[in-house]
């Protein structure tokens, strides 16, 4: 079933439900404007504070973005891009786009001129959505973007190389358009990270989309009555595909802005939120501050809340200890995936097994998961191997690059991930880190995740980084980039001291004092560090012994 019916199923079942409220802290208009008191074909004089959605309007959008698409000519497997930051329009838009036929292509909001270039050339995108953030970097390539290429300009102000997407939609009628869909048909194109160069775009059908819906739903037992606050961006898969379980029970989302530690909660508190999904540097800031006695868990209603996930990166033990410290009703997932299989899911360790933390889980709904060396044969229990998936949220192919597609995907479905891992006797997987972040000293394997792991134990880090730098003797160190807690003093004297209980070759043998950098999605940027410090000569926390 293609994603766009349990829009429509929601639209006709739930009309007047609120599907969506989108929450910006930041501006100072604390009114709690309805969605539905504007003029549904004009364009908002002001973002308030507060704005909702019903199911009905969501789908009226999406239906008007759909018909003034096929106006302007777009057919079925046309790419249609979206460079917006997270509103109450980016929703609508995405959906509209699908109801099209055409495949919709996110992306991502901290792209400079040359990667948003680079990217929409890939992609063959031939309409392009764009939010008043980017005018500046669109402005730099605007000859380019001009040629064969409809833009469509979200704000106040369009610049003249682009059209009023307000003023363009306004005449357009708000029924479905049905344009014959099913799962077969190519619905988006996510793109990779991009941590080892220009991202790859990622080619997913409808069934990938539709799948993730109910995987998320599976795992969270999300309900009707259950509140789902969203902070990550949307064009990522993580968050998209997190939203898609409340797509697929009809109940409400939260989009917010911010992650201030008080926002958080302050937006848990009012929306009555029963599920948040955090990154770990938020939930790490949240602990920090009621450490602090900056928060006081008293001053907010925070009973409705039921479940808190982490995604996207390897979650320290010692966190999920201490949040369950403070919340100890709530019920805890971890989420592994990634964009190739439509983002999270694929492995996951489900709320009842919170006992295991540390291990990212089991195989998700409708996933299969193996370990294999590097003949792609399964290793032992308890050999580290690469991790492969195959389900229905497999990606088609590496868009226009065969060699890589034919590098990540075996004959027979299975996705080879990239990241090593290994399986206990009771079945469940652990990351031990990604094959390219592997660090070789001396002929050891080290695995900086199990490094960063011990060292997150240690009550000044709020942060770590492990990664492998350049040795004549060696071939590589292990270098910890340590991001030390507001108010707390910690030297490398400290560290390789509180190190002591790891193996010898383990520990590190250099150590950086500064901020860890992470994408949008919480991942650590590695290759960027290693850039960064690969030649430097750094003596400060060496550890010989």
């Amino acid at each position: 079933m293609p994603i766009t019916h349990l829009l429509e199923r929601n639209a006709k079942e739930y009309p007047d439900d609120i599907a969506l409220v989108a929450l910006n802290p930041e501006i100072d208009d604390p009114r709690r404007l309805s969605w539905k008191e504007y003029d549904l074909i004009q364009k908002p004089q002001a973002q308030p504070y507060r704005r909702e959605l019903t199911w009905r309007t969501f789908n009226e959008k999406a239906n008007r973005v759909a018909h003034l698409l096929l106006s302007r000519d777009v057919k079925k497997g046309d790419k249609v891009g979206i460079l917006m930051m997270n509103c109450l329009e980016w929703l609508p838009i995405y959906f509209g786009i699908l109801k099209s036929g055409a495949i919709a292509v996110p992306l991502n909001f901290r792209y400079d001129s040359s990667e948003i270039e680079y990217c929409v050339e890939l992609a063959d995108v031939s309409v392009l959505f764009f939010g008043v953030e980017f005018i500046e970097r669109l402005n730099d390539i605007k000859d380019t973007l001009m040629q064969n290429r409809l833009l469509l300009f979200i704000g106040d102000g369009s610049p003249d190389y682009a059209e009023d997407y307000y003023r363009e939609v306004s005449d357009c009628p708000s029924n479905n358009p049905e344009i014959p869909l099913t799962d077969d048909d190519f619905g988006a194109i996510y793109f990779s990270s991009g941590t080892t160069g220009f991202p790859k775009a990622i080619l997913h059908k409808h069934r990938s989309l539709s799948h993730s819906a109910k995987v998320e739903q599976s795992h969270h037992n999300q309900q009707k009555d259950d509140v789902f606050l969203c902070i990550p961006p949307l064009y990522h898969t993580g968050a998209k595909m997190h939203w898609f379980g409340s797509l697929y029970s009809a109940s409400k989302a939260v989009l917010l802005t911010g992650i201030r530690p008080e926002t958080i909660l302050k937006a848990v508190s009012q929306e009555k939120c029963t599920i948040v999904w955090l990154l770990v540097p938020w939930a790490q800031d949240i602990l920090d501050a009621i450490d602090r006695g900056q928060i006081k868990l008293e001053d907010y209603e925070l009973d409705q809340w039921r479940l808190m996930h982490i995604g996207a990166q390897p979650v320290p033990k010692s966190l999920v200890r201490r949040w369950l410290k403070y919340f100890p009703n709530h019920q805890y997932d971890t989420n592994y995936g990634l964009s190739e299989a439509i983002g999270p899911g694929c492995v996951h360790l489900g709320v009842e097994n919170v006992e295991h933390v540390g291990a990212i889980g089991i195989p998700g709904y409708g996933w299969e998961c193996r370990i294999l060396d590097e003949n792609h044969e399964n290793v032992q229990y308890g050999e580290v191997g690469e991790l492969a998936v195959r389900g229905p949220g497999v990606m088609i192919e590496y868009y226009k690059n065969p060699e890589a597609t034919k590098e990540s995907l075996s004959d027979d479905g299975w996705l080879y991930t990239g990241d090593m891992a290994k399986q206990d006797e009771y079945g469940l997987y652990y990351l031990v880190d990604r094959k390219k972040d592997v660090i070789i000293t001396g002929g050891e394997n080290l695995y900086p995740v199990q490094i960063e792991d011990f060292i997150h134990k240690h009550e000044a880090v709020k942060d770590v980084a492990v990664i492998g730098l350049p040795d004549p003797r060696l071939g590589e160190i292990a270098t910890a980039i340590v991001e030390i807690k507001t108010g707390y003093h910690c030297t490398e004297y400290d560290l390789n001291d509180f190190c002591r209980d790891l193996p010898k070759y383990k520990r590190p043998r250099k150590y950086i004092f500064a901020p860890v950098p992470r994408n949008a999605t919480g991942k650590i940027e590695k290759p960027y560090l290693r850039q960064l410090y690969g030649g430097a000569n750094i003596v400060a926390g060496e550890n010989e012994g």
